[in-house]
């Protein structure tokens, strides 16, 4: 099915042999079987992880952001679509960007959208499952592409979707397997209980030996990153590659991150960003076999930056409706917030405060999760780089802000050995700080939101110790030690708990004792953490919250010449000096300003 890859700019046409040459040399079939055209250059659009981002708004800011969004990507789409074009997205779309207001409507604006645009093949997300799958199934009903999940079997043994299929442009035989990461069943155990997620690898591997002979183009549209997530197997694109090197395209997601095209096992693997922000345009370059069937002879790939686009006004008046009422919940108000912000500006502009000290932004989930468990002790994360709650009014939209995802709290009895591994594996995020250097690193493989802040306990994190041995001074509130034997209650949120805490994987080995769950969904009358803390400031504070931190943690070990910090943080906001960005916009700056750096200023 395919033979090379070739850039985008050097991309030719196979011509093949014309029909009249054929006949003077004898090669030709009979005028009856005579095929044309002899190529064809196959167009596919990919897209993946809008997460809600229907129109140019950012609803949890409540502002235009035109970075990307869906009735952008209609512009590009509607641009360079031609006959011979298929229209492809890799989930991950229902949930963001207050998309969750709409699950019960009829139809959601993000369906509404994409059967506009005229999508052909919509693979589900991780995301998708976080409603429950009476909502998945849904949302999937009013989906006018083809859905497919062919990992994904329900109580009853029949699978959620078709696992593939066979989709013909002129007569080229195109087939499409869609699968989603078995990674799902850490993240939505509770709403996939019953259900059963195999390998995607193995079932992949299953109808490509099905379906080869019946195809001339083979592309997998799959809900994976190129790299397996928490070692396990065949979660990644690149054990799909390397499994089923029959693929001509493997449009992969869920990573956030761009990848134009990169070659792996002879696959073609390309890669969105998030929030609309890119669109993959894909050509096969095909040519006629003399038996009628097509082969890739050619493959190129390009990253669009949606930015450049303009939203297409006829979408965007289709989805105005749901535009005016995602505006108008964003700004209810809740309550006020009086005596300044909750937490104070970045000092590096790629670093976000809350990461690198205590802050009452972090003090202040922690203790509405505290409040509704009775836990001694709670962690949380920063869920996103730009997260802060503004003095004055505070609106639903400044929630979301603080706390973007959709997570639920969960309440877990833990003991104090099991504490300082989960601390550890948190302080891990850092890299180890070295002398000379003049600003904090972090690790570029840990995503910002695997970082907790921990409240009930005071400590210090050493950043100058490796990984493993950085939670130093360890104490309850009243000064005591705390002891590996210690039994207390823990506040997390359900991504936390089924992820890392409630299972051997990241933090905890086979054999290891594990922390109980005592409580999922507290309080789930109310809703998520993100509803918990509107009704804290409502009826438990009266509608008044204060900026409160407490200090109980800091950073230490990093022994910098305070006067070298402050000009290197000077010159990092002259933009004279910069710190590089990762691959995926969920890290935070791998690199740091030296005095080597600073001596050339």
């Amino acid at each position: 099915m395919k033979e090379n890859m070739i850039s985008r700019r050097t991309f030719m046409r196979a011509a093949g042999v014309t029909a009249a040459a054929a006949t003077i040399t004898g090669m030709a079939p009979s005028a009856s079987a005579c095929f044309w055209p002899f190529t064809m250059d196959l167009q596919i659009l990919a897209t993946s992880d809008t997460h809600g981002k229907f129109v140019p708004w950012d609803y949890a800011a409540n502002k235009a952001e035109a970075s990307g969004s869906v009735a952008q990507q209609a512009t590009a789409i509607q641009q360079r679509r031609t006959a011979d074009t298929l229209v492809i997205d890799a989930g991950d779309t229902i949930q963001g960007n207050s998309a969750q207001l709409f699950l019960e409507d009829d139809l959601h604006p993000m369906m509404a959208a994409m059967n506009a645009i005229g999508y052909d093949v919509w693979v589900p997300g991780n995301h998708e499952y976080n409603y429950g799958m009476d909502t998945l199934k849904k949302v999937m009903s009013q989906q006018k592409a083809k859905v497919l999940t062919g990992n994904v079997y329900g109580p009853d043994g029949a699978a959620l979707a078709d696992g593939y299929t066979i989709i013909k442009k002129k007569d080229v035989r195109i087939g499409l397997i869609g699968m989603v990461t078995p990674n799902i069943t850490r993240w939505d155990a509770v709403n996939l209980r019953g259900w059963t997620v195999t390998n995607p690898v193995d079932e992949c591997r299953k109808i490509v030996d099905q379906i080869k002979d019946q195809v001339d183009v083979l592309i997998g549209v799959v809900h994976m990153d190129t790299e397996n997530e928490y070692g396990v197997q065949g979660s990644g694109a690149r054990d799909l590659a390397n499994a089923c090197p029959e693929f001509d395209v493997i449009i992969a997601a869920h990573g956030h991150k761009e990848i134009p095209g990169e070659e792996i096992n002879g696959v073609l693997v390309i890669e969105n960003k998030s929030n609309g922000a890119t669109l993959s345009e894909i050509h096969l370059n095909l040519q006629r076999q003399w038996n009628g069937s097509w082969k890739v002879t050619g493959r190129s790939s390009e990253s669009l930056q949606i930015k450049e686009f303009e939203a297409d006004p006829a979408l965007v008046s289709l989805l105005a409706p749901y535009d005016e009422r995602a505006k108008a919940d964003a700004v209810i108000p809740i309550g006020e917030l009086r005596g300044g912000n909750m937490a104070p500006e970045n000092e590096i502009v790629n670093i976000p405060s809350a990461m690198v000290q205590d802050t009452a932004l972090l003090d202040f989930i922690n203790e509405v999760q505290m409040y509704y468990t009775g836990a001694q002790v709670s962690a949380t994360a920063l869920t996103s780089m730009t997260g802060q709650m503004q003095e004055g009014v505070i609106r639903k939209c400044d929630l979301t802000s603080i706390y973007t995802y959709e997570n639920t709290l969960y309440k877990l009895q833990m003991n104090g050995a099991q504490l300082r591994d989960y601390m550890e594996w948190s302080a891990a995020f850092f890299k180890t700080w070295q002398p000379g250097d003049v600003t904090i690193a972090f690790d570029p493989s840990t995503r910002y939101y695997l970082y907790d802040a921990f409240e009930g306990v005071n400590y210090e994190l050493d950043i100058s110790e490796e990984p493993g041995n950085r939670i130093k001074n360890l104490t309850w509130p009243d000064g005591r030690p705390v002891q590996d034997n210690d039994s207390f209650v823990i506040a997390v949120n359900n991504y936390r708990a089924t992820t890392q805490l409630l299972m051997a994987a990241d933090i905890f080995a086979p054999g290891d004792e594990m922390p109980q769950l005592l409580e999922m969904d507290v309080r789930g009358d109310v809703g998520g953490i993100r509803e918990l803390l509107g009704e804290y400031i409502r009826t438990v504070k009266g509608g008044v919250i204060e900026p409160r931190v407490n200090q109980n943690w800091r950073i230490i070990g990093n022994n910098w010449n305070p006067a070298s910090h402050d000009k290197a943080v000077a010159l990092l906001r002259e933009g004279k000096l910069t710190l590089s960005e990762n691959q995926d916009t969920r890290t935070l700056p791998s690199t740091v300003i030296t005095e080597a750096d600073l001596a050339a200023f």
